[in-house]
């Protein structure tokens, strides 16, 4: 029971005197007591009840309130019968402690307000403890299959009085039950939840958050194999993969039923996961299916295909072919090279990170299509054709953007990669043709070493970024520059001096150009065979691809330090 029954109960004729803002207290139980010291008999939670025997000076308030303070009891109630007027100096003792004290009418015996105490007390342990069995049949019978968490979270409401929320672990809001969170709470929730979980403390976690307390249960989905990792892996894994409920009530006010019903809410809110997790699967298979044909080097008819089947998954009801996006993401952890469980570790953030932070619901992200391959995360991003009436709507324009994706979700990740992990997400320009997705990973790729190389814990970089690597070029030591362009240019040099081919030159009207054999060969005077072969050549003598993104950013980068 709370402190405020007390005063709405008429027949204890009670009278508060102190302590208004704590009238929400839990009652446990109730002792009568004139010890001058009774915090030995005191377990927190206890309304004690005094006739004022123990106070022989005003001095004596002072102690006697600081040990019921100390003990943790929910109030006192002071019988005005021994002294008439409760003292001022209980009063102010009372209030210096945040203690809620009341005053018991002369009338009023103390064994009324023990008995009143205890029978609702007992009443509500009874209660709770009867209840639990039928509130779990029901929520089981309400769960996954009838209706999803959010007939759950209902349940938790009407049932008991609990306002609840199950959020991701970035804390995006998956479900919950009446008024949303306030504007950045779920964040701030996550945050605390994925730092207490990787100090390896136990949950229920407990946050007060404007000045509001919450209770923190992670969802764990069942029979997940562990990982390679061992434990220090399985902690790091879950952390940054599980859903988290959220409660706003303070659990170490609860009793062991209470605590079980709401780690069944959980078991519950788990069987949904697995079911949106088996949902991603088509999704991730058409990823990894596109994705390992663009690495192969298969013909874009084939990839074409590929791509026709996977629109109507990804953005059902368009008629027009979309653009795309490649968005990849790494995580890495110090000191280790685990790259299978980082990359399945990255696919789960990489689902997470592309959903709208202001999107809720289970089904938010079921426009995502994201591969893993070693200890990468490759994301297939669906783009609607942009409307060419619109200005500036070219090929490129609009599409994900590398510091928007991270603005919602870079706190609570920072705080689940604590002190040993990174990761780093790198994003292409939009593509709208087969064609370009080779050069479109390339250039996720490139960007994400670019976000690699800055500080930070989460760090990402878009494919604007890159053209602004000549701004760079004036801050590489001379030492540097000599061994880059050496590694690559040298070779090409030494050939044209004996042979007079031009390489070096070529290589640079190439660059020029965009890779663009028929323009390339315009501009050189040459047949597209004979640029070919120089092309060719120029790879057989470096070692490099000039059909990668990252070879041609070398040797463009190499020719302007030259």
């Amino acid at each position: 029971m709370r402190l405020r029954a007390l005063l709405e109960t008429d027949a204890l004729g009670l009278r508060l005197l102190g302590g208004q803002d704590e009238l929400d207290r839990t009652v446990r139980g109730v002792m009568t007591t004139d010890l001058r010291d009774p915090s030995r008999y005191l377990s927190g939670g206890e309304l004690v009840l005094t006739g004022l025997a123990w106070r022989r000076t005003p001095e004596d308030s002072e102690p006697f309130v600081r040990l019921l303070a100390g003990a943790g009891v929910a109030g006192l109630a002071a019988g005005e019968a021994e002294l008439g007027a409760i003292p001022d100096d209980l009063v102010g003792a009372c209030a210096r402690h945040r203690l809620p004290l009341f005053a018991v009418h002369e009338t009023v015996a103390f064994a009324s307000i023990t008995e009143y105490v205890v029978r609702q007390v007992s009443g509500e342990r009874a209660g709770d403890l009867a209840a639990v069995v039928d509130r779990h049949r029901r929520l089981m019978t309400s769960g996954p299959a009838g209706g999803g968490p959010e007939v759950v979270l209902d349940l938790l409401g009407t049932d008991l009085d609990m306002r609840a929320w199950v959020l991701s672990p970035t804390g995006r809001r998956i479900a919950g039950a009446g008024e949303p969170l306030s504007t950045g709470a779920g964040a701030a929730l996550a945050a605390e939840h994925l730092a207490a979980t990787r100090g390896g403390r136990r949950a229920p976690h407990r946050v007060a958050l404007g000045g509001t307390t919450y209770s923190l249960f992670p969802v764990r989905v069942p029979g997940h194999a562990a990982s390679p990792g061992g434990q220090a892996g399985e902690l790091r894994e879950r952390a940054l993969s599980d859903w988290l409920l959220a409660v706003e009530a303070d659990a170490g006010e609860w009793g062991a039923p209470r605590l079980d019903l709401l780690q069944g809410v959980t078991q519950l809110i788990a069987v949904e996961r697995d079911r949106r997790d088996a949902a991603r699967t088509v999704r991730r298979r058409l990823a990894q299916e596109i994705l390992e044909l663009v690495q192969s080097g298969a013909p874009p008819a084939e990839i074409a295909a590929r791509l026709r089947v996977a629109a109507p998954v990804l953005l059902p009801g368009r008629g027009t072919a979309p653009h795309w996006q490649i968005v990849v993401a790494r995580v890495d952890w110090d000191g280790e090279r685990g790259e299978g469980e980082s990359g399945a570790v990255a696919q789960s953030l990489l689902e997470e990170i592309l959903v709208d932070p202001v999107a809720a619901g289970l089904e938010s992200g079921d426009r995502i299509a994201v591969a893993h391959t070693g200890g990468e995360a490759i994301a297939l991003v669906p783009m609607p054709a942009p409307d060419p009436t619109e200005e500036g709507a070219g090929p490129g324009a609009g599409g994900l953007q590398a510091d928007v994706l991270l603005a919602a979700v870079r706190d609570p990740l920072t705080a689940g990669l604590a002190d040993d992990g990174r990761l780093t997400l790198g994003v292409s320009a939009p593509v709208q043709s087969a064609e370009g997705l080779r050069g479109a990973l390339e250039e996720a790729r490139h960007a994400r070493r670019v976000a690699a190389a800055r500080p930070g814990r989460v760090c990402a970089a878009g494919h604007h970024e890159l053209a602004s690597h000549v701004l760079l070029l004036p801050f590489v030591p001379d030492d540097v520059r000599r061994a880059f362009t050496a590694r690559l240019l040298d070779p090409l040099r030494d050939y044209d001096r004996r042979h007079r081919a031009e390489l070096v030159p070529t290589l640079e009207a190439f660059l020029d150009c965009d890779g663009s054999w028929t323009r390339c060969a315009a501009r050189l005077h040459l047949h597209v065979n004979t640029l070919r072969y120089r092309v060719g050549r120029i790879e057989q003598l470096t070692g490099r691809d000039l059909s990668r993104l990252e070879d041609k950013l070398d040797f463009f980068l190499a020719l302007r330090m030259s």
